[in-house]
This record gives structure tokens, sequence and C-alpha cells, in this order.
């Protein structure tokens, strides 16, 4: 059975000692850094904690925490720690993510390195074949033989994970030039269909003139470059006039 534990208990002298706390503060600190007093909690047996506000530029709602203890029958209390803490509305710096986590596409610059984890489970051996459509053990075979090959290739995994984001991005269905093209990318005569299993959804542009030139598309992908597209007879450029011919004078002309 789990017994609930009483909270301890105020020490009175440790509650009443805010001067002598305030004053091991000032010992560390600038006068200017610390504000009013925030009040007083128990935290053992004779051990309480005096909050302090923190009046430093860029640290609204910290306070300086200073924790005093006294031994058993002195009125005395000696200072155990001195310490700044958030409140509940610091300001407090975002969560740390690692490095990896942190980057995202286009941030790479030229010259720099982004190593793959040896477990990186968007690639799996090659020999394997994950995502090529060829014989598995023709391919290790030759491999172990040569010892040629690439040492690793996209895993199932990362396949399905490069398919949702490219779908779901800026070159798929959803995107706003698409939803207002005349026509999807897999009609397209500049549409240039990948190779294995990406190939039933993707390509690549090959429309010198299309904002997607050289990326993957997705098949039902649009824009205004669409190889079919022509132009409706009031979009097109008003016809020259018939040329006039001034007959006040001599004209040169040419005789056919």
């Amino acid at each position: 059975m789990i017994r609930a534990t009483k909270p301890p208990k105020l020490d009175e002298v440790g509650a009443e000692a805010v001067d002598a706390a305030r004053a091991a503060l000032l010992e560390l600190v600038p006068a200017e850094d610390v504000g009013e007093h925030l009040g007083v909690q128990p935290e053992e047996s004779k051990v309480v904690t005096h909050l302090f506000e923190c009046t430093r530029r860029g640290y609204r709602g910290w306070r300086w925490s200073v924790t005093v203890s006294r031994a058993p029958r002195q009125k005395t209390v000696t200072v155990d720690e001195v310490v700044l803490l958030p409140g509940d509305d610091a300001l407090l710096a975002p969560e740390w993510v690692p490095w990896r986590e942190r980057i995202r596409p286009g941030d790479l610059s030229p010259g720099d390195l982004l190593p793959t984890e040896e477990d990186d489970p968007r690639l799996a051996p090659a020999y394997t074949a994950a995502d090529e459509v060829v014989d598995a053990d023709a391919v290790k075979e030759v491999a172990d033989e040569l010892g040629l090959g690439r040492p690793r290739v996209l895993s199932l995994e990362g396949r399905d994970l490069a398919a949702e984001r490219w779908y779901d991005g800026t070159h798929g269905p959803d995107a706003p030039i698409a939803q207002s093209a005349p026509a999807q990318c897999g009609t397209c005569g500049f549409f240039v269909r990948l190779a294995g299993p990406l190939g039933r959804l993707f390509g690549a542009c090959a429309n010198a003139y299309a904002n997607d030139d050289g990326r993957v598309v997705s098949i039902d992908h649009g824009c205004g470059a669409h190889s079919e597209v022509q132009l409706s007879k009031k979009n097109l450029p008003a016809p020259l006039p018939e040329p006039a011919l001034d007959t006040i004078k001599i004209e040169d002309l040419e005789t056919f």
C-alpha cells in the first residue's frame, strides 16, 4: 500500500530570514537585478526557499531562488544554494532539437557534407534490391563476385517516405499551380516517367519553360506549360491589319 506523504511544515525561523536570503543573493548578483520578495516555500524540515523577482533584462518571469536551512534548536540560518529558476510565465528557449532533425531541404551549401547513419531506415543493403525490380539473387551474386554496385539502395520505407513527401509537396496534385492547370503531367509530352516502382506515380519534367523543369512531379500534377495547351480564340493575339498602299506618291513595289 502506498502512503501519501505529508507536505513538509514551513519552518518559521527560515521563513522570517528574508533579509538574510536577500543579503546572500546580493553577494552574487547586482542589486538592480533583484526585485521584490515573491514568497517562501518549504523544502524539508527546517529547510525553506525564498523567491525573489528577477529584474535582469531578457529574464522576464524568472525568479531568484535562495534556499536556507538551520540546525535543530538554532535561531540562525545558513545559505544552501542560490539559483535562477523559470516561473510559470518565464521566457524560455525553445526545446533543443538535434542538428540532424533541424536540417531542411535547401540548407546545404556547396562543400557541406551530410553523412547518413549506418542504420538509416531509408536505405537497405544493395544486394537486397529493395527498391529495384531485378532478381535479388542475381544482384548479390554479381556484386559479391565483381565487387561492383552501390553498397546501399533505397529501402521500401525510404521509397514510401519519398513518395509521400513528393506527393504532398509543391510538385503534387494539391499545389495551386496544379489546381489551375489545363491538364495533368501524365498526358504531357515533356513528362519523363521514372523507372522502377516510383514510376507508377512520378516522373520528371523536361520542359525548359516550365517551373518544374528538371524536378520530380506526380502524374496528376500540372501547369500551364502542358505540351497540348492551345490558346482560345479570345486569347490569341490580334491579327495585323492589311497593308495600306499610299496612292499619293509613287511606291517602289516589287513585281512578282
